[in-house]
């Protein structure tokens, strides 16, 4: 009875697919979270009859075949990397990517990480960091004296200082872009690592072609949609619910057949 392993394949995949969505949903109000989808593959057929074979030794074909699918599997989990939408917090070290292309950090063991997050903040020297003290790349220092700061589109931060005429620039931000941005490896924190399915990152100044504008005093929201991912989640527990009710069939078939007396 092929119906209890393929029943028991199904259950286990929307089992992953209500995970996958349930960390889409816990994930809603996370700066530049990009929710993900779950992807499946049919298993392996049992080929009764192989289809194109030969039916008569006069050469005649089968013009389809007899294949019995034995159940489904997890293939991937996809990354949608679309924009999310923009906030306006009003908080000078509030940035965001409007666009392609991702903050880049170093991380305590000196590997390099990337992100979307750009809720960053100050260290006790001035060096402007993220939440979990991650110094951004390039390094950037604001003064003790600096009574205002700037970063404009192209990513120049500026800050204004007492005694100056003009504003004095602190540093360069450079952003990162990736061929296959879903091929990143999340490592938690909101941060992700290169790996050779993302291919090297290619960096540039924020508003150079191929790369977004950097968007001061505004956080980029989670692009998770609540209303397709309820939808999603009904959908899966509705399958989930099916297989179940394969597998309580074909016990009960089984039942039955042990049953039977002569």
């Amino acid at each position: 009875m092929r119906a209890l392993s393929i029943g028991a394949t199904g259950m286990e995949a929307q089992q992953l697919n209500v995970e996958v969505i349930s960390n889409n949903i816990a994930n809603l109000s996370t700066t530049g979270f990009k929710r993900s989808r779950a992807e499946f593959q049919d298993l392996l057929y049992q080929n009764m009859r192989s289809v194109g074979s030969a039916s008569s030794d006069t050469g005649t074909v089968l013009p389809s075949g007899l294949q019995v699918g034995l159940g489904v599997k997890p293939a991937a989990t996809y990354r949608i990397n679309e924009q999310g939408n923009l906030v306006v917090t009003n908080n000078p070290l509030d940035l965001a990517v409007n666009g392609r292309g991702f903050f880049q950090l170093t991380l305590p063991d000196g590997s390099t990480a990337y992100t979307r997050a750009g809720s960053f903040q100050l260290n006790e020297t001035g060096q402007m960091v993220t939440a979990d003290g991650y110094q951004i790349i390039p390094s950037i220092t604001v003064p003790v004296t600096a009574t205002a700061i700037t970063i404009n589109a192209s990513g120049q931060v500026l800050a204004t200082i007492p005694g100056q005429t003009s504003q004095t620039t602190l540093g360069q931000f450079q952003i990162a872009n990736f061929i296959n941005p879903t091929g990143l490896d999340a490592i938690g924190g909101n941060n992700f690592r290169e790996t050779t399915a993302s291919g090297s990152p290619t960096t540039g100044n924020p508003q150079a072609i191929g790369f977004g504008a950097i968007v001061q005093g505004s956080l980029e929201t989670s692009n998770v949609d609540i209303v397709s991912e309820i939808t999603s989640l009904i959908t899966a527990q509705r399958a989930y619910e099916m297989n179940s009710k394969v597998i309580n069939t074909a016990d009960q078939m089984l039942s039955t057949a042990n049953q039977m007396k002569t």
